[in-house]
């Protein structure tokens, strides 16, 4: 657990918080980044060791065994691991956020007691199954079903693009009870569930996905979470600090892009000069720049905006629309600064382009922000 002084103002709390993940990064994560993403394979051992400093329950107060902290403190987790691995930060949030930040508050002090301790700790990995084969960002239309039976429910559908699906211990699955979205906790092993193979994908590939599958799959009564129909609350809930999660993930992949142009351009030479005297690269660094600095800003100012009973949709919807568009600009110029070493994987900002495109689509498309933040600013 983070060690935070009886006497640390919140602003040193955060602090702290920065530095300690930004040193686990640079010693953990950073030597293992290259070779999870060729793998395409998630790092759960380091997962653990997340777990052993508090921050796989950086939203969870104290007194359940989180750190307490706020979702400016979840943003930076996603920041720092995002810099240096995506793809392992996209697992880490699907667990963090999807999973445990939605899991607790949803759940019953039974329900945390049973579950919490090993998702905290990491032993066991968490996921959440909303998006549907048919179904992405209109998740009225699901079709995952669920029925009462007996002392139970049964759950047929197949859930797809699910971070985290291959390793997942426990899921947090939505379903339509009589029409009405609700939410289950399901545990591998449940009878009827199961995980489809790995599905391959262009970027990310340090997280690893696959679909769930519920064949007449028998859930526990006390595995409901909430209420029945409940669903929509329990989502809409998770989805502002999910968004700014992602928002902070490209907050993260765009510096490092930043920074391998800006050293590669002193050091590179052409037509006698370096490449930082020439005009075409300065444009590219320094709207690059200029991109990073608006991202932080937004994204760090919306944050203080967001908790447990406080609610920003139009902000969120912005940080995230704005930043995963400039995440992408920012990787592509690099790649545009390095030429041929930027297409290659030396440098890696290949990766992170890659990477980049998936917040343009995950946690909600850039279309759907787009409609979002017009009905919210033309409503009377």
């Amino acid at each position: 657990m983070v060690a935070v002084p009886a006497s640390t103002s919140f602003a040193d709390e955060l602090e702290l918080l920065r530095q300690t993940v930004r040193q686990l990064v640079q010693s953990r994560v950073e030597p293992q980044a290259m070779a999870h993403d060729q793998s395409g394979t998630f790092n759960t051992a380091l997962l653990r060791e997340l777990g052993e400093l508090g921050l796989l329950g950086i939203t969870i107060p104290e007194a359940d065994g989180g750190a307490g902290m706020t979702a400016t403190a979840s943003v930076i987790v996603h920041d720092e691991l995002a810099y240096s691995d995506p793809g392992f930060a996209l697992g880490y949030l699907a667990h963090a956020l999807l999973f445990v930040n939605n899991f607790y508050w949803a759940a019953s002090a039974e329900q945390r007691a049973r579950y919490l301790p090993r998702v905290l700790a990491g032993t066991t990995v968490g996921a959440m199954g909303m998006t549907e084969p048919a179904v992405g960002t209109d998740v009225l239309g699901m079709q995952t079903t669920a029925r009462k039976v007996g002392d139970g429910y049964v759950l047929n559908g197949r859930k797809t693009f699910i971070t985290n699906g291959p390793e997942a211990g426990v899921a947090l699955v939505y379903a339509k009870l009589a029409d009405r979205i609700t939410t289950f906790v399901v545990e591998r092993g449940t009878p009827g569930f199961s995980a489809g193979p790995k599905i391959d994908k262009l970027g990310m590939r340090a997280s690893t996905m696959s679909e769930l599958i519920f064949e007449d799959c028998h859930v526990p009564a006390d595995n409901l979470l909430g209420r029945e129909g409940g669903g929509i609350t329990n989502m809409m809930r998770n989805l502002e600090i999910e968004r700014l999660g992602l928002a902070a993930m490209s907050l993260g992949m765009a510096p490092r892009c930043l920074d391998t142009m800006v050293r590669y351009a002193r050091e590179r030479h052409s037509f006698g000069k370096p490449l930082t005297e020439h005009g075409q690269i300065q444009r590219y660094i320094g709207e690059s720049f200029a991109k990073v600095e608006a991202m932080r800003a937004l994204v760090y100012n919306v944050a203080a905006t967001v908790g447990p009973s406080s609610r920003n949709r139009l902000g969120t919807d912005a940080a995230k629309l704005f930043t995963a568009t400039a995440a992408k600009e920012v990787a592509d110029a690099a790649v545009q600064v390095l030429g041929g070493y930027g297409y290659c994987t030396e440098y890696r900002v290949e990766q992170f382009l890659r990477d980049s495109k998936l917040i343009e689509i995950g946690g909600g498309t850039i279309e759907a922000h787009q409609k979002n933040i017009t009905r919210d600013l033309t409503q009377p």
